[in-house]
């Protein structure tokens, strides 16, 4: 930059050359405190930091273990907050491994909060568990806290505090005996919760909070014994967890979202009936509900006892080919006010924590059982479609369509059964497996949905990528 372009950006107001410092990485942003004393000490002003030793190190292989290089990084973060001084911060991110001294990390932590910082971003993954300072628990000024990655909160005691915290992302956190009990009453007004890669240390759990509105929990340990959910106005539940013993509390009455990965352990088969029937009864007045392939298979198991769903408009359901339709009838009939069913993939804000299996999702090819009802076109019987015809839904979304002919007769059943389907879309996903491959296939399973679009007072929309098309119907 020569004089001229650099007494220009001078010129700028300082509220516009301090909002370019705080788009800029951090690195960046204090290399321009060189440039001019103007510049420097706006930077002092910045309202976010955000440190992240790859970022800043831009690994190499063995690059992080040459000599100097972790502790330049030490010493950049030192200059940094040296340079800010006592001047307010808004948000700090830090993201660091192992080789960055714990002591300097503390002493980080404890600036940005006697500066009043209210985002907090911490992971730190060392070769021993970090635990968190305790002043962090008792942050008057904190609103979003975020941490993980091999992380404890030993250090943290009763006294527990954080009386303007509405966002709480606990990633792989260690928790003592007892402590996660305190952790929720003392966020009094936390409006958002994310508990990811948990390890119940507790085996009777109580989440309790009149205040949640977001809750996300994701765990595979197995070992927990009772669950009780006693957050009457939470609104959206993302659950993905072994199926507890008891499920003694689930006040969820105000939930609109829910959606469920439940697995089952061996020795709770025999009392996952009653313990499913309440978790479930307790998610009753949903709006929206996405189920992951195990889930829909536990669901099997309270068939009998399925409550309704008087206000579920949308139901996702993800099925793979190891897995029945048992549940698909009774559910369908226990949703009068059903609107759009799909059949597929999770909704895009359950991804991260739903798909987890590495089996190929299906939207509607599964394993053919008598007990997949008449919702199915598998097996021939008298009544067959009886659930569909008392099914109100008019939109039905087909995703990961592979072209076969079970699941082109599938499409003809629900087409023919439910009288008040006013559109079917039908979904090829890029990277599946499929038929197309096989010349001409792809123009006789379109001539087909085409015929079934013309036969049918519903519209049927058959949706494939540009490159797909093109190459499937060269063959």
């Amino acid at each position: 930059m020569d004089s001229e372009e650099m007494d220009l950006f001078s010129k700028l107001p300082d509220e516009v050359i301090s909002h370019i410092l705080s788009s800029l990485p951090t690195k960046e942003a204090a290399s321009t405190s060189v440039l001019a004393k103007k510049w420097r000490n706006l930077f002092a002003f910045v309202p976010s930091l955000d440190f992240d030793d790859s970022d800043f190190l831009h690994p190499e292989e063995g690059k992080r273990e040459k000599d100097g290089i972790l502790q330049s990084f030490m010493d950049f973060v030192d200059r940094v907050l040296t340079l800010q001084g006592d001047s307010p911060i808004k948000k700090f991110s830090l993201n660091v491994k192992t080789g960055i001294d714990p002591d300097r990390v503390d002493r980080w932590i404890c600036n940005v909060l006697q500066r009043g910082v209210s985002h907090l971003d911490l992971f730190m993954d060392f070769e021993e568990d970090y635990s968190l300072p305790y002043r962090i628990s008792v942050g008057k000024t904190l609103v979003e806290l975020k941490t993980g990655y091999g992380v404890d909160l030993y250090l943290w005691d009763d006294d527990i505090f954080l009386p303007m915290l509405k966002t709480l992302v606990l990633q792989s956190v260690g928790f003592g005996r007892g402590q996660f009990q305190t952790l929720l009453p003392a966020c009094p007004v936390l409006e958002e919760l994310m508990l990811l890669d948990m390890e119940w240390k507790d085996r009777n759990v109580i989440l309790s909070s009149s205040s949640l509105k977001k809750l996300q929990i994701t765990s595979e340990d197995g070992y927990l014994g009772t669950f009780s959910f006693d957050t009457p106005n939470l609104v959206f539940l993302d659950y993905y967890d072994s199926v507890a013993e008891d499920y003694p509390i689930v006040n969820l009455t105000n939930l609109v979202e829910v959606g469920m990965s439940l697995a089952l352990t061996y020795d709770r088969i025999h009392r996952a009936r009653d313990n499913v029937w309440k978790l479930i009864h307790g998610i009753r007045n949903a709006e929206i509900f996405h189920i992951s392939p195990v889930t829909f298979e536990v669901l099997s198991l309270c068939c009998e006892a399925m409550p309704v769903f008087k206000n579920l408009t949308m139901l996702n359901i993800r099925s793979v080919m190891q897995q029945g339709w048992q549940a698909m009838p009774l559910l369908l009939r226990n949703c009068p006010n059903l609107e759009t069913l799909i059949l597929g993939f999770p909704h895009f804000r359950l991804l991260k924590s739903l798909i987890v299996s590495v089996m190929p999702f299906r939207g509607l090819l599964h394993t053919v059982t008598e007990k997949c009802g008449d919702v199915c076109d598998c097996i021939p019987r008298k009544k067959k479609g009886r659930s569909l015809m008392a099914c109100p839904v008019n939109k039905i979304q087909i995703q990961g369509f592979r072209g076969t002919i079970g699941e082109v007769h599938m499409i003809k059943h629900f087409l023919d059964y439910c009288p008040g389907l006013k559109e079917m879309e039908i979904i090829v996903k890029e990277k599946e497996p499929t038929l197309f491959e096989i010349p001409k296939w792809f123009e006789l399973v379109e001539d087909t949905l085409m015929q079934y679009n013309e036969m049918s007072s519903c519209t049927v929309n058959f949706r494939v990528l540009a490159p797909l098309y093109w190459r499937w119907t060269r063959k």
